[in-house]
């Protein structure tokens, strides 16, 4: 089934389909509702401005059925840099069908021949069948935890 999915880089002609999967992750994984104009706006920021991170896209008979978002965290300790996947998404019904794999082998096979140190993601706790796919993948968990700031955007959704 993987020889059906066809990954590449995102366009800008693909902006809103990146932002409404975000949305659909962000509702999905966290309960969050985000701001279209908002999530517009950063899809765009990253697709006008390579310094800020890389989309990339999967897709099945020319539909984009999945989207993976890269970041950068340099690394003072083996200068060098990590890539961060982030904004993970695959549409419900081609889940199961190697759309993360193929996703997660093409930004591999991108960070060992730039000379990349590695890849990195963060999962929520909950998560327990994304957990389970990165573990199948070879990635571990080397016992960090992820502290942040308050976020705005989860205030948001109290009030």
């Amino acid at each position: 089934m993987a020889d059906d999915i066809h990954v590449r880089d995102a366009t800008l002609g693909e902006v809103a389909v990146i932002a409404d999967f975000n949305i659909a992750m962000a509702r999905e994984t966290e309960d969050l509702a985000l701001d279209p104009d908002t999530i517009l706006a950063g899809v765009r920021a990253v697709l006008d401005d390579a310094s800020k991170g890389s989309y990339y896209v999967a897709e099945m008979a020319g539909d984009v059925v999945g989207v993976l978002m890269i970041t950068y965290e340099w690394s003072d300790w083996r200068n060098g840099l990590y890539l961060w996947i982030q904004s993970v998404y695959v549409q419900p019904g081609c889940r199961c069908r190697g759309v993360f794999r193929a996703l997660y082998r093409h930004v591999e096979r991108l960070a060992g021949r730039d000379g990349r140190l590695g890849l990195r993601l963060y999962a929520h706790v909950h998560n327990e069948h994304a957990v389970a796919t990165y573990e199948r993948l070879g990635m571990q968990h080397y016992g960090y935890q992820v502290f942040e700031t308050p976020d705005v955007l989860r205030e948001d959704q109290k009030n």
